[in-house]
């Protein structure tokens, strides 16, 4: 079996560090307390000592894929020495910048500080700022070369860097002059992409609140109706008083329209008479129930009988649907898609139930665009 190479081995501990973290904002180690002080410590300092990063990284992934190697000595000018630099500017870095993690422009090692001809131990006379990380650097470097558990080490430091990274914000793509198959597909696409982050079933939820945001001012139906606040991800609607994900009230502050919307579950006659339920002791007229799935062929007769006694006996239109067919007659009903696409990417970059993964990829799904 061949040896993995750096890149394969940096992205296989990337992604084991996405799946630990997932939606968490708190890193999981059996680390030693003492040991987890100390990378916290390089973790705060992540952006203003990019090299103290950027040099550690390197060593515990030189020493895991070389165990035979000390890496305090850190260039081929000191006796049994290696090139960290190179190593550096050839695997470290450009994993780095390509995860959006804390990197500098080429190598740690063309920092003053670190580039010393001398042995990282604690003779090390290399002024390294802020003074308080150069103890830490080397007792992490000590600790490296005597027995540490170097693969929890960087595991743990790539849980932190992905933390910190979910709480940037991140400029999104707002491509203009879109074709509404090529919206859908978009959509589809960033609906469906893989995520190691909880969240992804709020995408629907925002791009058909980004349809209302544009049709409760374009739509006749919608004259003098007010659409609601998104709610939180977090909010349920029995604590909130809704009725759906999306609700619009009318000139009297009464439910009007509703939508509930569900991820990857399809409709079935219990989640119909669920919805009725919470909309039962309203006025609303007409309550979507949307999926990204079909429902199951064994439900529609019953769905569809439930749907008429609740139009018999309370008079809302329930209206069962796929979530891409019905942006597709929401989009042709707008008279600028941009506008559609400016309000969807506004709240992917606010929605706090999104991490950097979700926001990344529709960046990436622009980018690959034909």
């Amino acid at each position: 079996m061949a040896q993995q190479t750096p890149t394969e081995f940096l992205h296989e501990q990337y992604e084991l560090a996405m799946s630990i973290v997932g939606s968490k904002d708190t890193i999981t180690s059996d680390l030693e307390e003492r040991e987890q002080v100390l990378l916290n410590r390089v973790l705060h300092y992540s952006e203003q000592a990019k090299a103290v990063l950027s040099v550690l990284i390197t060593s515990l992934v030189y020493k895991i894929l070389h165990p035979e190697q000390d890496v305090r000595k850190h260039q081929v000018s000191i006796e049994g020495g290696y090139s960290g630099r190179t190593f550096d500017s050839k695997f470290i870095t450009p994993f780095m910048k390509a995860c959006k993690f804390p990197a500098m422009s080429d190598s740690g090692w063309l920092t003053r500080a670190l580039e010393q001809k001398v042995p990282y131990d604690k003779n090390y006379s290399g002024a390294i700022s802020p003074k308080e990380l150069k103890p830490v650097f080397l007792e992490l470097l000590n600790n490296i070369e005597n027995g540490a558990n170097i693969e929890s080490y960087l595991i743990y430091l790539f849980q932190g860097l992905i933390i910190k990274r979910n709480t940037q914000t991140i400029d999104l793509a707002k491509p203009t002059m879109l074709p509404i198959y090529v919206i859908l597909d978009l959509l589809d696409k960033h609906f469906n992409s893989p995520y190691k982050a909880e969240g992804v079933s709020r995408l629907p939820v925002i791009a058909l609140y980004a349809a209302y945001q544009c049709l409760i001012n374009e739509v006749k139906r919608f004259e003098n109706k007010k659409l609601l606040e998104i709610e939180s991800h977090t909010s349920s609607d029995k604590s909130s008083g809704r009725i759906g994900d999306i609700e619009i009230m009318d000139e009297k502050n009464r439910s009007f329209e509703a939508v509930e919307v569900k991820f990857g579950i399809p409709i079935t006659l219990q989640l119909v008479q669920d919805a009725y339920a919470k909309f039962q002791t309203t006025p609303v007229s007409r309550y979507y129930i949307l999926s990204t799935v079909a429902p199951n062929k064994s439900e529609i007769i019953k769905i569809e009988t439930e749907i008429q006694r609740i139009k018999n006996v309370h008079g809302c239109q329930v209206i069962v649907n796929g979530i891409n067919p019905t942006l597709k007659y929401y989009l042709r009903l707008l008279n600028d898609t941009f506008e559609f696409i400016e309000n969807y990417v506004n709240l992917l970059e606010d929605d706090k139930a999104l991490k950097f993964e979700h926001k990344a990829q529709w960046n990436k799904l622009i980018s690959e665009m034909n």
